[in-house]
């Protein structure tokens, strides 16, 4: 398979700055340039800055190859603007001059950059952005194809105190974060299939819920890659793998019927054989019902588009009976 050729530009004061007031450590490009080569080849590195502002980050950069573009200072400019305008020029040319350059990486968190992601998404070329969380503009994120913020890479090392910080309250929210990326996964599954695929791998999962949240990252839950991911969800029984014929990149679909889909349909059952008399209840009120006995309760969790989709299949497996009442114009749930 072809390389994916890279061209990396580098808005060097936003990353600086940001790395020594947000993050409270000195800027390395180390952690880019390994994240890089998981990804393609890098074909062009450049960084713009006015380097008398910059001096001790000149060997690091050169020693990583990476070619210093000088923006001095100017009576009556702006030295932050002349950068931006350098880099924007630059990407652009570089586009239309290199066919082969399919992927463009831009480091910054500002917002100004937004027109020249559109453009070079415009321009059929694949775009990544890098910048810190804190400083980065939110209008940003959603233009690219893949936003990676610089303190998840690997090799960052935050201060002590500021990773405890961060990470105090992730026991609490660990079984929300994993129901809400069951959610993710089930409902991208899903739409996969109802397009029309036969056949959906795990690589195309990753891009498609990349394309709904361009800044996601499996490191966010705590694994260390995307298949170890789709692993755990398998071994949850919230997705089914099958590696035959594509080693590293199995297939994937819904278990015939998994653990919590069992428990949400038992649910059902029971709020129906509840009701007075077994006197069936309005589709419309009983969501309303099952998100009051279980407040996380979602249809999308095990691959459904809707809350009818759902009934209609616990009508399908005899739990449940549907139909539909012409005069009211509305379904009806009641006991099989």
């Amino acid at each position: 398979m072809e390389d994916v050729r890279i061209g990396l530009f580098i808005d060097y004061e936003n990353l600086a700055i940001g790395a020594r007031e947000d993050l409270g450590i000195t800027f390395d490009f180390g952690p880019i340039a390994d994240a890089l080569a998981e990804r393609g080849r890098v074909v062009v590195r450049r960084a713009y800055a006015d380097w008398s502002h910059f001096e001790k980050d000149r060997q690091m950069l050169t020693t990583n190859h990476v070619e210093l573009i000088e923006i001095p200072q100017r009576k009556g400019m702006v030295r932050k603007n002349a950068a931006d305008i350098k880099m924007a020029v630059d990407a652009i040319e570089l586009a239309f001059e290199r066919d082969y350059v399919t992927t463009f990486v831009i480091c910054t968190g500002d917002s100004d950059f937004s027109p020249l992601v559109h453009k070079l998404r415009e321009l059929n070329k694949q775009v990544i952005g890098v910048g810190l969380k804190a400083s980065t503009s939110k209008l940003l994120p959603p233009a690219c194809d893949e936003f990676i913020f610089y303190e998840n890479l690997d090799g960052v090392d935050l201060p002590q105190a500021r990773v405890l910080r961060r990470g105090k309250s992730e026991p609490a929210h660990q079984t929300q974060d994993l129901k809400s990326l069951d959610r993710v996964i089930s409902q991208t599954l899903s739409g996969l299939l109802r397009s029309g695929d036969t056949e959906v791998r795990s690589s195309q999962i990753k891009r498609a819920v990349l394309r709904k949240d361009s800044t996601f990252s499996e490191s966010d839950f705590g694994f260390r890659s995307f298949g170890e991911l789709m692993r755990n969800l398998a071994e949850r029984g919230v997705v089914r793998l099958d590696d035959t014929g594509r080693q590293g990149d199995p297939e994937v679909s819904f278990p015939p019927e998994g653990r919590g889909e069992k428990e949400a349909f038992a649910l059902l059952e029971k709020i129906v054989l509840s009701a007075p008399a077994g006197k069936p209840l309005p589709l419309s009120r009983l969501k309303d019902d099952m998100r009051k006995m279980d407040d996380s309760f979602s249809e999308r969790s095990f691959g459904y588009s809707g809350f009818l989709q759902f009934v209609k299949a616990a009508n399908a497996k005899g739990i449940v009976d549907l139909s539909f009442d012409e005069e009211s114009g509305s379904y009806h749930v009641g006991p099989a």
